[in-house]
């Protein structure tokens, strides 16, 4: 699997353009349009350690900032480790980090990022765009870097001085920024696979020590990004949202990261307890593969599909009122998201003519495959499962371990759930997903009006043309795509009354903890 789910728990969207290499500029290096930057009470005190709770699994740790995070553990610290070009950001929705500013050609293929000045390695190496340059193709060179870095080749990755790094892509994309935000993580050129466990980044925290999952960082003083307030973080992992809560519930922990709707609840009524609901921060569609062959092969079918859900109770029940409704269409936190297409509605008897129409087989039963990787995923399917029946569907919910699911059904299924834990750009869903050369197309999805109006979007820094490139985009994804997106779950984190200065952000704003103080 590449770039997705746990790992993409973190991002956010869009981003200005301009002319010849000008007018396109990257955030002025505030820091309070950066991710990390909700207002905490009180004047900032300096010391600390915070005891940060984080889900995964002993099986699917790893250290390799380009591979894929599996383990939200994992990825929270190789987020506070090494630093992205870029990060979502609270007023610009791309902000400044290891890259202090980024512009474009006018034709848009040309995209010129310069170093923050100051930025050092751990060890105190300045960063060079040699550095960045063998991140990024090391980057693009993992099985999924095209997907990562979509349109731009490794030869097309260049330094041009010390603190310039050159990427030219294959077409015009104006969202090339928003893509970096992530996944560009940035190591010292020439860094040995055997060296991975201890090479050093240029995060806000340097690797103290590293045990099967868990971890201590500590500060690190010569951040070129701000001021760092605690003296460390302590990550624990848990395999389980209800243990993680009940670590925070019992001291513990301070922190319980993504810790779902039921802990929440729970912890509604502890006047200790801090319950930080970021909204719109994860999707959990339903997938369904629009290929030849494939049950779903008709269009008819899938808006029969979307017919079908009961999105109210969904919500309500699967996410225990933490979520809003959605309208299939995914990006939903976007500027750009078009609000003004009708919600669509439950309505079976439209879903039945819509079947018969499509001559689609109600005899047979129909597979619908989960895993029980978050809270709620499993059970989405087990209510969909129960309000399709009440249109005359059979479908049976089969859910796999976590490891055969991702390997055996994702991207191949005919009928499965999915999760993003990222609420990024109708652009980058587009991107990742539907676009048919998208490498995370998990529906399959070849659409060549769908493709047109993407590439309209992206080639385009004209707010008009732009805008209703977006709408056509969102328009057809609506109508035809190979996803059912009900709900967009809220991301959910819980905290002791001590921490301070939380990120607001969702996806990977989640993570920015350097603003983070005790009380």
């Amino acid at each position: 699997m590449g770039v997705t789910r746990r790992q993409l728990l973190w991002a956010g969207t869009g981003i200005g353009v301009a002319g010849i290499l000008a007018a396109c500029s990257g955030g002025s290096g505030d820091s309070k349009n950066t991710a990390a930057s909700g207002a905490g009470a009180g004047k900032p005190r300096t010391g600390g350690t915070l005891r940060v709770g984080a889900l995964g699994r002993a099986s699917a740790i790893t250290r390799d900032p380009h591979g894929t995070q599996a383990n939200e553990s994992d990825y929270l610290v190789l987020a506070l480790v090494f630093d992205t070009l870029t990060v979502p950001g609270a007023k610009t929705n791309t902000a400044p980090r290891l890259a202090a500013s980024w512009e474009s050609s006018a034709d848009l293929k040309t995209w010129k990022f310069k170093i923050a000045q100051g930025a050092v390695f751990h060890d105190g190496t300045p960063v060079t765009a040699e550095d960045v340059v063998w991140s990024l193709k090391r980057l693009r060179n993992t099985p999924s870097g095209a997907a990562r870095l979509p349109g731009i080749q490794a030869d097309n990755i260049s330094a041009e001085g010390t603190d310039t790094v050159v990427l030219v892509s294959d077409y015009a994309n104006a969202e090339f920024p928003l893509l970096t935000r992530f996944a560009s993580f940035v190591m010292k050129k020439d860094t040995k696979d055997s060296d991975l466990d201890k090479a050093p980044g240029t995060g806000p925290f340097k690797l103290d020590w590293f045990r099967g999952g868990n971890a201590r960082l500590v500060r690190n003083d010569k951040w070129y990004g701000g001021t760092v307030h605690l003296d460390a973080i302590e990550v624990t992992m848990f395999e389980t949202p209800q243990a993680m809560a009940n670590a925070l519930l019992a001291g513990q922990i301070d922190l319980a990261s993504n810790a779902g709707a039921v802990a929440a609840r729970t912890a509604e009524a502890r006047k200790d307890i801090q319950v930080l609901r970021r909204p719109n921060d994860m999707a959990m569609p339903i997938v369904m593969c629009t290929a030849k062959g494939s049950p779903f092969e008709d269009a008819r079918v899938r808006e029969a599909m979307r017919l079908v859900v009961d999105r109210d109770a969904m919500v309500k029940q699967v996410l225990s009122g933490y979520g809003t409704v959605a309208n299939d269409i995914l990006g939903t936190g976007d500027p750009a998201f078009a609000k003004d297409i009708p919600q669509r509605k439950r309505d079976l008897a439209k879903a039945q003519q819509l079947l018969a129409d499509a001559g689609f087989d109600l005899s047979k039963t129909y597979q619908l495959v989960t895993t029980e990787d978050i809270a709620g995923l499993a059970d989405s399917a087990t209510l969909f499962a129960n309000q399709a029946r009440e249109a005359g569907i059979k479908v049976e919910v089969v859910k796999q371990e976590s490891g055969a699911f991702w390997d055996k059904t994702w991207k191949t299924g005919d009928f499965y759930t999915t999760y993003w834990g990222t609420n990024d750009s109708v652009v980058f869903f587009a991107s990742k997903t539907m676009a048919s050369e998208a490498g995370q197309n998990e529906a399959g999805w070849n659409d060549p009006g769908f493709d047109a109006a993407y590439r309209k979007a992206i080639a385009t820094s004209d707010p008009a043309r732009r805008s209703a490139a977006l709408k056509e985009l969102q328009q057809i994804e609506y109508e035809r795509s190979g996803y059912l997106l009900w709900g967009m779950a809220d991301g959910i984190d819980l905290a002791a009354a001590k921490v301070q200065n939380l990120p607001k952000l969702a996806g990977y704003g989640r993570v920015q903890l350097e603003g983070v103080w005790l009380s």
